[in-house]
């Protein structure tokens, strides 16, 4: 099973670009309990923790495309990088100068939350020129669905110790510090010095003209909504359950279901379409939501947890694919930030959409929730099927090797050749 993986990894640059994005991303992968540590040791309230913690990611869901758009016109040293020590400033800010100030410390944090590089789109445009076939192209977007299910798990862990070794302050500060590292390490590997956008056509929705891209963003927003409303019942379910420590465990077991499903899905070749593979993984996505809402013991919930999140990063590399295909030449990183934003904005909707279901029905009404959310986005996939069938090879991030003279900014194979 690891075969295909440690031959990514052995490609030239591959492991360099991996880690650095993923070091990179620690600053946002972490900002939410980060800041809510934060405020508490600052003796400021709940709701401050809450308000700047839902600034910062809607700062951060408008940001992602936006400097995505920039990469592909400009290149990633010239905004990745820069952007880093930006939204690192912007923190720096707001741990120094504390919660005296709200009004500062919200500009601060919607500034870091802005500015925060997009590193996981651009690692995603960079796989097809460090890697020569299509089918390790497939697996590294199936590894790195993987890595961020590791990242998600061991940040908070590095967040607790930082705080419990320095303070909540110095955990701000060093995550920030280790962000720009980390956005370093990439931009200064040679892969991204070298990679251009395809020469792009001059339109004002940029990535989002391509109607296959709309199509799977919208479906892909449901499955945010998914994951967003697991979180707020499990919360419910766990104050009834076993109190913080059930609600760990049970946060862990989607994060290993991810881990184990995502690690299965990369290490096999698939054949035929992504676009009928990825309603199969949703359709599946949605089923392995139902037992949820049988709510057994603390044990039994936790093993559910675990089947509920294993279809969750095949999906996510599968859709990875499917940007890659759809995505309107020229605009390959903004297409891909875009799928970040429109996750992230599906989380928080699913969030405020089960605290309200759980007030009124109790967590049972709350494990409801993922899986309607999942059958939506299964109908928006079937709706819209004959748009995702056959993205026009004009439209996709498509270079010939033999006549482009950026190789390696491009991936080396055409919409016709993709399976």
């Amino acid at each position: 099973m690891a075969t295909g993986y440690l031959e990514i990894l052995r490609a030239r640059h591959a492991l360099r670009l991996l880690t650095g994005t993923l070091v990179g991303r620690l600053p946002n992968a972490t900002a939410a309990i980060a800041l809510v540590l934060f405020v508490r040791a600052e003796g400021g309230t709940y709701s401050l923790a809450g308000g700047l913690a839902a600034v910062y990611g809607v700062a951060n869901a408008v940001g992602q495309p936006l400097l995505g758009r920039l990469v592909d016109l400009h290149g990633q040293p010239r905004v990745q990088l820069p952007a880093a020590v930006l939204s690192a400033l912007s923190m720096s800010v707001f741990a120094v100068r504390g919660t005296g100030s709200p009004a500062l410390a919200y500009a601060a944090v919607a500034a870091a939350g802005l500015f925060t590089p997009p590193l996981e789109g651009g690692l995603r445009a960079l796989w097809p020129s460090v890697l020569p076939r299509e089918d390790q192209v497939h697996t590294a977007y199936a590894m790195d669905a993987v890595a961020q299910e590791i990242m998600f798990t061991v940040g908070p862990l590095l967040v607790t110790l930082c705080v419990s070794l320095w303070s909540a302050r110095a955990a701000l500060l060093v995550l920030s510090a280790v962000g720009v590292l980390g956005a370093l390490w990439v931009v200064l590997a040679p892969p991204s010095r070298a990679w251009r956008s395809a020469p792009r056509e001059a339109h004002w929705l940029g990535a989002l003209r391509s109607p296959g891209l709309l199509a799977l963003l919208g479906a892909f927003l449901f499955v945010g909504i998914a994951l967003g409303s697991i979180t707020v019942a499990s919360v419910s379910y766990a104050d009834g359950h076993g109190g913080d420590a059930v609600y760990g465990w049970m946060m862990a077991g989607i994060g290993l279901g991810a881990l184990v499903g995502g690690t299965a899905y990369g290490a096999r070749r698939w054949s035929g379409v992504p676009e009928r593979r990825l309603r199969l993984l949703v359709a599946l996505l949605a089923v392995c939501y139902l037992p949820l809402t049988l709510m057994p013991g603390a044990v039994a919930m936790v093993l559910l947890t675990v089947v509920a999140g294993v279809f969750l990063a095949p999906c996510i590399a599968c859709a990875f694919i499917i940007v890659d295909r759809h995505a309107p030449r020229g605009a390959v990183t903004e297409a891909f930030s875009w799928l970040v934003t429109t996750f992230t904005v599906g989380a928080s909707v699913g969030t405020g959409l089960a605290g309200p279901v759980v007030q009124a029905g109790g967590a049972r009404w709350g494990f409801v929730l993922p899986g309607a959310a999942g059958a939506v986005s299964l109908l928006v996939l079937l709706a819209t099927r004959g748009v995702l069938a056959a993205p026009a090879r004009g439209e996709v991030v498509a270079a010939s090797p033999e006549n482009d003279p950026n190789r390696a900014a491009e991936p080396r194979f055409s919409s016709g050749d993709r399976a």
